[in-house]
């Protein structure tokens, strides 16, 4: 079980995390971009730190930023929610690295199955079924 989470996502996913946190009796860390200082997330965490101002490449998406403040604050897992660093292989790779859980699918899965057509494939040699389909490509024409 997890003493310390910290959550690298805003809004309302981070909000569910850290209630399911809270409930199962886990401490958590939230981190935001100063123009969610007063966000929800933020206020409900037991921590929170700011990632500094900017878009969500300089913030959010800064998993070297999210790092320096998971060591600081000691945790030991860190939930992504759902976009910037949740399908990111390389992040959960360096988590892993440096002792902490990535809560969310290996750097190995997230590679393999983040491509879809190599996902696609990935399943069809295993004896999985897939929907039948072409190459993904969509066509804007509709028939009358």
């Amino acid at each position: 079980m997890f003493k310390k989470v910290l959550v690298a996502n805003r809004g309302e996913i981070a909000v569910r995390i850290l209630r399911a946190c809270h409930e199962l009796g886990i401490s958590v860390v939230a981190v935001y971009s100063e123009l969610d200082r007063g966000a929800l997330h933020v206020r409900y965490a037991d921590e929170a730190y700011s990632l500094g101002s900017g878009p969500s490449e300089d913030t959010y998406l800064a998993g070297d930023k999210i790092l320096t403040l998971a060591e600081k604050a000691g945790v030991d897992g860190i939930h992504p929610g759902y976009g910037f660093l949740a399908e990111n292989p390389d992040f959960a790779r360096v988590c892993q690295e440096k002792g902490i859980v990535f809560i969310g699918p290996s750097g190995e899965s997230l590679e393999v199955m983040g491509r879809k057509l190599t996902a696609r494939s990935n399943m069809i040699r295993a004896s999985i079924p897939v929907i039948p389909g072409g190459n993904f490509l969509w066509t804007t024409k509709r028939a009358l």
